[in-house]
């Protein structure tokens, strides 16, 4: 059972951090071992060459880090990236892109998370990323 359901995190992420979710991401899932977040991109989301931004994906997998942890353990407004490596793999085309979060392992003051980013209806993913977060101190654990 995940600590927070999408409706919780959508609000909890109104209220602390309204931007989180202000470039277009929709969260699909959350549940205590990751999440699901989808974008849309369009025109404005492209590099020459028609390729969707780096910075975009690098956001989607950075994003659906966060719900996942959101998912498995409540809200945590003070977690923060402390790592996020990205390997892009093949041209992300615009389209609807689609990543998915595993919590990889949670500890007491790190959490590692893979994303795997890929376009929707497609099993090959266009970027895979490790991202970590360091969590704040949660009252003497």
């Amino acid at each position: 059972m995940p600590a927070m359901s999408v409706a919780e995190i959508e609000q909890f992420l109104a209220r602390v951090f309204p931007q989180a979710l202000g470039h277009g991401f929709v969260i699909e899932r959350v549940d205590e071992r990751g999440s699901t977040l989808v974008m849309t991109t369009d025109e404005r989301h492209l590099r020459p060459g028609g390729t969707v931004q780096g910075p975009i994906l690098m956001s989607l997998a950075d994003t659906g880090a966060y719900l996942a942890i959101l998912g498995h353990l409540g809200p945590l407004a003070l977690a923060v990236t402390s790592s996020l490596e990205m390997h892009f793999l093949r041209k992300a085309e615009s389209g609807t892109l689609v990543a998915q979060t595993r919590l990889v392992k949670v500890g007491q003051r790190l959490v590692v998370a893979q994303v795997d980013l890929s376009r929707r209806g497609e099993d090959e993913p266009v970027a895979i990323s490790t991202v970590t977060y360091t969590l704040p101190s949660r009252g003497g654990a």
